[in-house]
Protein backbone atom coordinates (compact mmCIF):
# COMPACT_ATOMS: atom_id res chain seq x y z
CA UNK A 1 0.00 0.00 0.00
CA UNK A 2 1.06 3.34 -1.03
CA UNK A 3 2.06 5.38 2.14
CA UNK A 4 1.81 9.59 1.65
CA UNK A 5 5.21 11.19 2.04
CA UNK A 6 5.26 13.70 5.14
CA UNK A 7 8.08 15.80 5.62
CA UNK A 8 9.04 19.48 7.15
CA UNK A 9 12.21 21.51 6.66
CA UNK A 10 12.88 24.57 8.30
CA UNK A 11 15.56 27.37 7.81
CA UNK A 12 17.17 29.23 10.64
CA UNK A 13 17.98 32.93 10.15
CA UNK A 14 21.56 33.73 9.77
CA UNK A 15 23.08 36.33 12.23
CA UNK A 16 22.78 40.02 11.16
CA UNK A 17 19.53 39.22 8.72
CA UNK A 18 16.83 41.52 8.98
CA UNK A 19 14.01 40.07 10.80
CA UNK A 20 10.48 41.39 11.11
CA UNK A 21 8.39 40.95 14.30
CA UNK A 22 5.25 41.41 13.15
CA UNK A 23 4.05 37.90 13.07
CA UNK A 24 5.33 35.13 14.75
CA UNK A 25 4.89 31.52 12.98
CA UNK A 26 5.16 27.83 14.34
CA UNK A 27 4.45 25.16 11.43
CA UNK A 28 4.23 21.27 12.23
CA UNK A 29 3.23 18.36 10.62
CA UNK A 30 -0.12 16.64 11.30
CA UNK A 31 1.21 14.34 14.28
CA UNK A 32 4.56 16.41 14.98
CA UNK A 33 5.34 18.93 17.20
CA UNK A 34 6.06 22.70 16.41
CA UNK A 35 8.77 24.45 14.84
CA UNK A 36 9.85 28.11 14.40
CA UNK A 37 9.62 29.56 11.27
CA UNK A 38 12.52 33.14 11.24
CA UNK A 39 10.37 36.16 9.81
CA UNK A 40 12.44 38.13 7.43
CA UNK A 41 11.80 41.97 7.14
CA UNK A 42 10.98 42.61 2.91
CA UNK A 43 10.39 46.30 2.02
CA UNK A 44 7.51 46.99 -0.30
CA UNK A 45 5.88 49.62 -2.28
CA UNK A 46 8.19 52.33 -4.10
CA UNK A 47 5.26 54.98 -3.68
CA UNK A 48 5.55 55.03 0.50
CA UNK A 49 8.05 52.15 1.36
CA UNK A 50 6.86 49.74 4.52
CA UNK A 51 7.90 47.01 6.26
CA UNK A 52 5.98 43.58 5.42
CA UNK A 53 7.52 39.81 6.56
CA UNK A 54 8.04 37.17 4.78
CA UNK A 55 8.68 33.50 5.75
CA UNK A 56 9.75 30.12 4.05
CA UNK A 57 9.64 26.25 4.56
CA UNK A 58 9.43 23.02 2.47
CA UNK A 59 7.31 19.93 2.76
CA UNK A 60 5.35 17.39 2.22
CA UNK A 61 2.09 15.84 3.00
CA UNK A 62 0.04 17.96 5.30
CA UNK A 63 0.90 21.07 7.46
CA UNK A 64 -0.75 23.28 9.95
CA UNK A 65 0.63 26.87 10.64
CA UNK A 66 -0.45 28.86 13.39
CA UNK A 67 0.61 32.70 13.30
CA UNK A 68 0.51 35.33 15.97
CA UNK A 69 -0.28 38.46 14.70
CA UNK A 70 1.65 41.40 16.88
CA UNK A 71 0.63 44.80 15.69
CA UNK A 72 -2.96 45.11 17.30
CA UNK A 73 -5.83 43.11 17.65
CA UNK A 74 -6.78 40.97 15.00
CA UNK A 75 -10.19 41.20 13.48
CA UNK A 76 -10.40 40.22 9.71
CA UNK A 77 -8.34 37.46 7.78
CA UNK A 78 -7.56 37.25 4.24
CA UNK A 79 -5.42 34.53 2.39
CA UNK A 80 -4.51 35.43 -1.53
CA UNK A 81 -4.49 35.03 -4.24
CA UNK A 82 -7.74 34.08 -3.87
CA UNK A 83 -8.17 31.28 -5.73
CA UNK A 84 -5.99 29.41 -4.06
CA UNK A 85 -8.70 28.63 -1.74
CA UNK A 86 -6.66 28.53 1.34
CA UNK A 87 -8.89 28.50 4.24
CA UNK A 88 -7.86 30.51 7.01
CA UNK A 89 -9.43 30.42 10.66
CA UNK A 90 -8.49 33.08 13.86
CA UNK A 91 -9.06 34.57 16.96
CA UNK A 92 -8.11 37.87 18.37
CA UNK A 93 -4.33 37.29 17.79
CA UNK A 94 -4.10 34.06 16.18
CA UNK A 95 -4.36 32.60 12.63
CA UNK A 96 -4.46 28.60 11.04
CA UNK A 97 -4.16 27.14 7.89
CA UNK A 98 -3.52 23.90 6.99
CA UNK A 99 -1.50 23.26 3.93
CA UNK A 100 -1.31 20.04 1.32
CA UNK A 101 0.41 21.50 -1.42
CA UNK A 102 2.83 23.93 -2.17
CA UNK A 103 1.71 27.56 -2.50
CA UNK A 104 2.78 31.46 -2.17
CA UNK A 105 0.72 33.35 0.22
CA UNK A 106 0.08 36.53 1.38
CA UNK A 107 -1.54 36.68 4.76
CA UNK A 108 -3.53 40.00 5.06
CA UNK A 109 -4.82 40.92 8.74
CA UNK A 110 -7.33 43.39 9.00
CA UNK A 111 -7.08 44.50 5.53
CA UNK A 112 -3.34 45.36 5.23
CA UNK A 113 -1.24 44.77 2.66
CA UNK A 114 1.36 46.71 3.15
CA UNK A 115 2.59 45.13 6.61
CA UNK A 116 1.26 41.07 5.38
CA UNK A 117 3.05 37.97 5.70
CA UNK A 118 4.24 36.43 2.42
CA UNK A 119 4.50 32.91 3.09
CA UNK A 120 6.31 30.57 0.32
CA UNK A 121 5.33 26.69 1.58
CA UNK A 122 7.64 25.35 -0.96
CA UNK A 123 8.00 21.59 -1.97
CA UNK A 124 11.20 19.52 -0.82
CA UNK A 125 14.13 20.24 -2.54
CA UNK A 126 15.43 16.92 -4.70
CA UNK A 127 18.88 16.32 -5.32
CA UNK A 128 20.93 19.29 -3.55
CA UNK A 129 24.35 18.36 -3.61
CA UNK A 130 26.18 17.45 -0.83
CA UNK A 131 28.50 19.74 0.63
CA UNK A 132 31.41 17.20 2.08
CA UNK A 133 31.44 16.18 -1.60
CA UNK A 134 35.47 16.48 -2.60
CA UNK A 135 33.62 18.08 -6.23
CA UNK A 136 31.92 20.36 -4.43
CA UNK A 137 33.99 24.17 -3.18
CA UNK A 138 31.89 25.03 -0.03
CA UNK A 139 31.59 28.21 1.07
CA UNK A 140 32.30 29.51 4.20
CA UNK A 141 30.12 32.67 5.97
CA UNK A 142 32.38 35.51 5.80
CA UNK A 143 33.92 38.27 2.91
CA UNK A 144 35.98 37.21 0.79
CA UNK A 145 36.89 37.84 -2.78
CA UNK A 146 34.83 35.44 -4.77
CA UNK A 147 36.91 35.34 -7.79
CA UNK A 148 40.17 34.40 -6.36
CA UNK A 149 38.12 31.43 -4.91
CA UNK A 150 37.02 30.57 -8.10
CA UNK A 151 40.20 30.82 -10.39
CA UNK A 152 41.69 27.95 -7.26
CA UNK A 153 39.10 25.39 -8.71
CA UNK A 154 39.84 22.84 -12.17
CA UNK A 155 38.33 24.54 -15.41
CA UNK A 156 35.76 22.52 -17.15
CA UNK A 157 38.47 21.54 -19.76
CA UNK A 158 40.73 19.68 -16.68
CA UNK A 159 37.74 17.98 -15.24
CA UNK A 160 36.41 16.67 -18.30
CA UNK A 161 33.96 18.66 -20.76
CA UNK A 162 30.77 17.41 -19.37
CA UNK A 163 31.90 18.19 -15.38
CA UNK A 164 29.81 20.39 -13.73
CA UNK A 165 31.41 22.14 -11.04
CA UNK A 166 30.10 23.06 -7.85
CA UNK A 167 29.87 25.95 -5.55
CA UNK A 168 28.07 25.96 -2.50
CA UNK A 169 27.38 28.43 0.02
CA UNK A 170 26.51 27.62 2.95
CA UNK A 171 24.21 28.74 5.89
CA UNK A 172 25.60 31.82 7.36
CA UNK A 173 26.15 35.88 5.14
CA UNK A 174 28.42 35.92 2.18
CA UNK A 175 29.22 39.00 1.28
CA UNK A 176 31.95 40.05 -2.04
CA UNK A 177 34.15 42.18 -1.83
CA UNK A 178 34.18 43.79 -5.26
CA UNK A 179 30.21 42.55 -5.33
CA UNK A 180 29.68 40.73 -8.37
CA UNK A 181 30.59 36.85 -8.86
CA UNK A 182 31.19 36.67 -12.40
CA UNK A 183 29.70 33.05 -12.60
CA UNK A 184 31.75 30.43 -15.19
CA UNK A 185 30.52 27.99 -17.37
CA UNK A 186 29.42 24.91 -16.68
CA UNK A 187 28.93 25.59 -13.06
CA UNK A 188 25.94 25.47 -10.17
CA UNK A 189 25.79 27.64 -7.68
CA UNK A 190 24.26 26.34 -4.79
CA UNK A 191 22.53 29.21 -1.60
CA UNK A 192 21.71 26.79 1.08
CA UNK A 193 18.45 27.37 3.19
CA UNK A 194 19.94 29.79 5.69
CA UNK A 195 22.28 31.73 3.58
CA UNK A 196 22.48 35.55 2.27
CA UNK A 197 24.60 36.51 -0.40
CA UNK A 198 25.23 40.18 -0.49
CA UNK A 199 26.43 40.68 -3.98
CA UNK A 200 25.60 40.37 -7.72
CA UNK A 201 25.36 36.80 -9.98
CA UNK A 202 26.25 37.11 -13.17
CA UNK A 203 25.97 34.91 -15.81
CA UNK A 204 28.32 36.76 -19.09
CA UNK A 205 28.75 34.86 -22.02
CA UNK A 206 28.30 31.33 -20.36
CA UNK A 207 26.80 28.25 -20.87
CA UNK A 208 25.51 25.65 -18.68
CA UNK A 209 25.16 27.67 -15.52
CA UNK A 210 21.99 26.22 -12.68
CA UNK A 211 22.04 29.02 -9.87
CA UNK A 212 19.80 27.35 -7.45
CA UNK A 213 18.59 26.45 -3.35
CA UNK A 214 16.74 27.92 -0.43
CA UNK A 215 18.98 30.93 -0.05
CA UNK A 216 18.42 34.83 -0.76
CA UNK A 217 20.34 37.44 -2.79
CA UNK A 218 20.40 40.38 -0.33
CA UNK A 219 20.75 43.96 -1.88
CA UNK A 220 18.92 46.10 0.19
CA UNK A 221 22.05 48.25 1.62
CA UNK A 222 23.66 48.61 -1.69
CA UNK A 223 24.08 51.50 -3.88
CA UNK A 224 21.33 52.68 -6.05
CA UNK A 225 24.04 53.67 -8.50
CA UNK A 226 25.37 50.63 -8.77
CA UNK A 227 22.29 49.65 -10.67
CA UNK A 228 23.60 45.49 -10.02
CA UNK A 229 20.94 43.38 -10.01
CA UNK A 230 20.58 40.33 -8.02
CA UNK A 231 20.93 37.78 -11.06
CA UNK A 232 22.29 39.45 -14.55
CA UNK A 233 22.14 36.60 -17.72
CA UNK A 234 23.47 38.15 -20.58
CA UNK A 235 24.66 36.66 -23.99
CA UNK A 236 24.31 33.38 -22.05
CA UNK A 237 22.33 30.09 -22.87
CA UNK A 238 21.43 26.88 -20.98
CA UNK A 239 20.79 28.97 -17.80
CA UNK A 240 18.65 28.12 -14.92
CA UNK A 241 17.15 30.33 -11.73
CA UNK A 242 15.58 28.16 -9.27
CA UNK A 243 13.75 28.42 -6.14
CA UNK A 244 16.24 31.37 -4.63
CA UNK A 245 14.97 34.68 -3.36
CA UNK A 246 15.58 38.16 -4.60
CA UNK A 247 15.31 40.81 -1.88
CA UNK A 248 15.69 44.91 -2.67
CA UNK A 249 17.94 44.71 -5.68
CA UNK A 250 19.47 48.56 -7.10
CA UNK A 251 17.85 48.01 -10.23
CA UNK A 252 16.09 44.40 -11.91
CA UNK A 253 15.69 41.21 -9.74
CA UNK A 254 16.74 39.02 -12.87
CA UNK A 255 17.71 40.79 -16.28
CA UNK A 256 18.39 38.56 -19.64
CA UNK A 257 20.14 40.25 -22.38
CA UNK A 258 20.88 38.44 -25.50
CA UNK A 259 20.45 35.39 -24.24
CA UNK A 260 18.65 32.00 -25.37
CA UNK A 261 17.12 28.28 -23.20
CA UNK A 262 16.81 30.03 -20.21
CA UNK A 263 14.43 28.70 -17.46
CA UNK A 264 13.30 30.05 -14.48
CA UNK A 265 11.03 28.52 -11.73
CA UNK A 266 10.69 29.09 -7.97
CA UNK A 267 11.72 32.64 -8.07
CA UNK A 268 10.53 34.73 -5.61
CA UNK A 269 11.23 38.66 -5.43
CA UNK A 270 10.76 41.74 -3.84
CA UNK A 271 11.91 45.66 -4.62
CA UNK A 272 11.03 48.88 -3.73
CA UNK A 273 13.29 51.47 -5.72
CA UNK A 274 12.65 53.01 -9.15
CA UNK A 275 13.14 50.57 -12.22
CA UNK A 276 13.23 47.74 -10.24
CA UNK A 277 11.09 45.44 -12.15
CA UNK A 278 10.98 41.80 -11.30
CA UNK A 279 12.25 39.69 -14.75
CA UNK A 280 12.69 41.53 -17.22
CA UNK A 281 14.50 40.24 -20.86
CA UNK A 282 16.10 42.23 -24.19
CA UNK A 283 16.57 39.78 -27.12
CA UNK A 284 15.75 36.86 -25.55
CA UNK A 285 14.76 33.33 -27.31
CA UNK A 286 13.41 29.89 -25.48
CA UNK A 287 12.75 31.76 -21.86
CA UNK A 288 10.66 29.13 -19.70
CA UNK A 289 9.48 31.00 -16.53
CA UNK A 290 7.26 29.37 -13.88
CA UNK A 291 5.93 29.25 -10.23
CA UNK A 292 7.10 32.20 -9.60
CA UNK A 293 5.93 35.45 -7.01
CA UNK A 294 7.03 38.91 -7.81
CA UNK A 295 6.38 41.70 -5.85
CA UNK A 296 7.98 44.58 -7.34
CA UNK A 297 8.02 48.57 -7.45
CA UNK A 298 7.80 48.60 -11.37
CA UNK A 299 6.69 46.47 -13.84
CA UNK A 300 6.96 42.58 -12.76
CA UNK A 301 7.62 41.06 -15.69
CA UNK A 302 9.05 43.11 -19.14
CA UNK A 303 9.12 41.19 -22.51
CA UNK A 304 11.55 43.70 -24.76
CA UNK A 305 13.48 43.60 -28.46
CA UNK A 306 16.80 45.53 -28.60
CA UNK A 307 17.83 47.75 -26.17
CA UNK A 308 21.48 49.49 -25.36
CA UNK A 309 24.12 46.45 -26.60
CA UNK A 310 21.26 43.73 -26.63
CA UNK A 311 20.18 43.60 -30.22
CA UNK A 312 17.69 41.03 -31.83
CA UNK A 313 14.41 39.59 -31.98
CA UNK A 314 12.60 38.16 -28.90
CA UNK A 315 10.35 35.09 -29.10
CA UNK A 316 9.15 31.99 -27.67
CA UNK A 317 8.84 33.17 -24.02
CA UNK A 318 6.44 30.84 -21.72
CA UNK A 319 5.51 32.20 -18.33
CA UNK A 320 2.91 29.34 -16.10
CA UNK A 321 2.00 29.31 -12.62
CA UNK A 322 2.91 33.20 -11.74
CA UNK A 323 2.30 35.32 -8.77
CA UNK A 324 2.09 39.12 -9.78
CA UNK A 325 2.06 42.12 -7.23
CA UNK A 326 2.60 45.60 -9.10
CA UNK A 327 2.81 48.01 -6.34
CA UNK A 328 4.42 50.40 -9.16
CA UNK A 329 3.17 49.80 -13.11
CA UNK A 330 2.03 46.84 -15.25
CA UNK A 331 2.26 43.40 -13.78
CA UNK A 332 3.14 42.39 -17.57
CA UNK A 333 4.54 44.59 -20.28
CA UNK A 334 5.47 43.61 -23.57
CA UNK A 335 6.72 45.59 -26.55
CA UNK A 336 8.24 48.85 -25.58
CA UNK A 337 12.25 48.78 -26.90
CA UNK A 338 13.27 47.76 -30.27
CA UNK A 339 15.96 48.39 -33.05
CA UNK A 340 14.68 51.97 -33.38
CA UNK A 341 17.96 52.98 -35.39
CA UNK A 342 16.79 50.05 -38.49
CA UNK A 343 13.38 47.94 -39.23
CA UNK A 344 12.63 47.26 -35.85
CA UNK A 345 12.24 44.24 -34.11
CA UNK A 346 9.77 41.28 -33.55
CA UNK A 347 8.56 39.64 -30.65
CA UNK A 348 6.16 36.48 -31.23
CA UNK A 349 5.08 33.37 -29.74
CA UNK A 350 4.41 34.71 -26.31
CA UNK A 351 2.47 33.30 -23.68
CA UNK A 352 1.13 32.80 -20.26
CA UNK A 353 -0.64 30.36 -18.60
CA UNK A 354 -2.01 30.76 -15.08
CA UNK A 355 -1.85 33.94 -13.82
CA UNK A 356 -2.75 35.49 -10.29
CA UNK A 357 -2.48 39.21 -10.20
CA UNK A 358 -2.32 40.67 -7.00
CA UNK A 359 -2.04 44.85 -7.50
CA UNK A 360 -1.37 47.07 -9.97
CA UNK A 361 -0.81 50.66 -8.63
CA UNK A 362 0.05 53.58 -11.22
CA UNK A 363 -0.90 56.93 -10.80
CA UNK A 364 0.29 58.14 -14.48
CA UNK A 365 -2.16 56.97 -16.79
CA UNK A 366 0.55 56.76 -19.40
CA UNK A 367 1.75 53.12 -18.02
CA UNK A 368 -1.45 51.60 -16.89
CA UNK A 369 -2.42 48.33 -17.81
CA UNK A 370 -2.39 44.45 -16.02
CA UNK A 371 -1.61 43.24 -18.75
CA UNK A 372 0.16 46.00 -21.45
CA UNK A 373 1.04 45.69 -25.58
CA UNK A 374 2.66 48.39 -26.47
CA UNK A 375 4.82 48.41 -29.50
CA UNK A 376 7.11 50.55 -29.75
CA UNK A 377 10.51 51.48 -31.77
CA UNK A 378 9.14 50.10 -34.87
CA UNK A 379 8.29 46.47 -33.42
CA UNK A 380 6.00 44.48 -34.48
CA UNK A 381 4.40 42.55 -31.30
CA UNK A 382 2.57 39.06 -32.41
CA UNK A 383 0.71 35.31 -31.74
CA UNK A 384 0.64 36.44 -27.84
CA UNK A 385 -1.85 34.71 -25.96
CA UNK A 386 -3.07 35.13 -21.94
CA UNK A 387 -5.04 31.75 -20.55
CA UNK A 388 -7.09 31.28 -17.24
CA UNK A 389 -5.33 34.80 -15.45
CA UNK A 390 -7.23 35.87 -12.37
CA UNK A 391 -7.07 39.32 -11.51
CA UNK A 392 -8.30 40.82 -8.22
CA UNK A 393 -9.19 44.47 -7.55
CA UNK A 394 -6.14 46.60 -7.69
CA UNK A 395 -5.61 50.04 -6.52
CA UNK A 396 -5.31 51.86 -9.40
CA UNK A 397 -4.34 51.85 -13.36
CA UNK A 398 -6.38 49.40 -16.56
CA UNK A 399 -6.83 45.74 -17.67
CA UNK A 400 -5.86 45.74 -20.75
CA UNK A 401 -3.72 48.65 -23.03
CA UNK A 402 -3.28 47.06 -26.39
CA UNK A 403 -1.41 49.60 -28.31
CA UNK A 404 0.86 50.44 -30.98
CA UNK A 405 1.76 53.57 -29.58
CA UNK A 406 4.83 56.14 -29.30
CA UNK A 407 6.36 57.60 -25.67
CA UNK A 408 8.32 60.42 -25.96
CA UNK A 409 10.67 59.49 -23.22
CA UNK A 410 11.59 55.76 -24.03
CA UNK A 411 10.69 55.66 -27.90
CA UNK A 412 12.73 57.93 -30.60
CA UNK A 413 9.45 55.88 -33.42
CA UNK A 414 6.24 54.66 -32.62
CA UNK A 415 6.21 51.55 -33.44
CA UNK A 416 5.20 48.94 -36.29
CA UNK A 417 1.97 46.68 -35.35
CA UNK A 418 0.26 44.29 -32.57
CA UNK A 419 -1.60 41.04 -34.33
CA UNK A 420 -2.99 37.87 -32.98
CA UNK A 421 -3.42 38.49 -29.15
CA UNK A 422 -5.42 36.06 -27.85
CA UNK A 423 -7.52 36.21 -23.72
CA UNK A 424 -8.65 33.14 -23.03
CA UNK A 425 -10.15 32.59 -19.65
CA UNK A 426 -9.30 35.82 -17.61
CA UNK A 427 -11.58 37.21 -15.13
CA UNK A 428 -11.81 40.15 -12.84
CA UNK A 429 -13.50 40.91 -9.38
CA UNK A 430 -13.77 43.76 -9.12
CA UNK A 431 -14.55 47.54 -10.29
CA UNK A 432 -12.36 49.83 -12.91
CA UNK A 433 -13.84 52.92 -13.78
CA UNK A 434 -10.50 53.84 -16.19
CA UNK A 435 -11.21 51.93 -19.78
CA UNK A 436 -9.12 49.39 -21.38
CA UNK A 437 -7.87 50.47 -24.69
CA UNK A 438 -7.29 48.83 -28.17
CA UNK A 439 -5.59 51.53 -30.51
CA UNK A 440 -3.28 51.72 -33.40
CA UNK A 441 -1.24 54.86 -34.16
CA UNK A 442 -1.92 55.53 -38.04
CA UNK A 443 -3.50 54.37 -40.59
CA UNK A 444 -0.19 52.22 -41.50
CA UNK A 445 0.54 51.32 -37.54
CA UNK A 446 -2.37 49.38 -36.60
CA UNK A 447 -3.58 46.80 -33.99
CA UNK A 448 -5.22 43.73 -35.62
CA UNK A 449 -6.83 40.32 -34.71
CA UNK A 450 -7.22 40.87 -30.67
CA UNK A 451 -9.89 37.97 -29.65
CA UNK A 452 -11.19 37.84 -26.20
CA UNK A 453 -13.05 34.00 -25.16
CA UNK A 454 -14.81 33.88 -21.76
CA UNK A 455 -13.62 37.59 -20.28
CA UNK A 456 -15.81 37.56 -17.07
CA UNK A 457 -15.93 40.73 -14.95
CA UNK A 458 -17.29 40.27 -11.86
CA UNK A 459 -18.67 37.19 -12.89
CA UNK A 460 -20.62 38.40 -15.82
CA UNK A 461 -19.24 37.75 -19.56
CA UNK A 462 -18.43 40.51 -21.70
CA UNK A 463 -19.40 40.04 -25.27
CA UNK A 464 -18.70 43.76 -26.31
CA UNK A 465 -15.95 46.19 -26.31
CA UNK A 466 -19.11 48.65 -24.78
CA UNK A 467 -19.98 45.69 -21.72
CA UNK A 468 -16.22 45.75 -21.27
CA UNK A 469 -15.63 48.82 -20.70
CA UNK A 470 -13.28 49.31 -23.83
CA UNK A 471 -11.77 52.00 -26.08
CA UNK A 472 -10.48 51.80 -29.38
CA UNK A 473 -9.84 54.33 -32.07
CA UNK A 474 -10.17 53.74 -35.97
CA UNK A 475 -6.75 52.18 -36.27
CA UNK A 476 -7.51 48.93 -35.08
CA UNK A 477 -9.99 45.76 -36.71
CA UNK A 478 -11.14 42.14 -36.51
CA UNK A 479 -11.88 42.60 -31.86
CA UNK A 480 -13.81 39.40 -31.26
CA UNK A 481 -15.67 38.42 -28.70
CA UNK A 482 -17.10 34.87 -27.41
Amino acid sequence: MNQTLTALVTYPAPDGAALNDDFEIRVRTEDGEYQDLCTYLVRVDMHDVREASMATFDFAGIVEVEIIYRREALHQVEVRPIASHIQSNHDVNKIWLRLDRPCSLSIEANGDRFHNLHLFANGLEVDAPDPKSCEVAFMEPGEYGIQDKIDLLPSASEAGEQSIRVIYFGPGMHRFQDGLFHVPSNTTVYLAGGSIIIGSLVCDHVENVHIRGRGIVYLRDIEKTTYWRSVQINYSRHITVEDIISIDPPHYSIHLGQSENVRIRGFKAFSTRGWCDGIDMMSCRNVLIEDVFLRTSDDCIAIYASRGAFKGDTSNVRVNRAVLWADVAHPVMIGVHGDHEGSGDTIENISFHDIDILEHHEPQDGYWGCLAINAGDQNTVRNVSFNDVRIEPFELGRLFDIRVFHNPKYNPVPGNRVENVYFNDISYQGTCDNPSVIAGYDAKRRVTGVHFRNLRLSGELITSAEAGNIQSNEFQSNVTFE
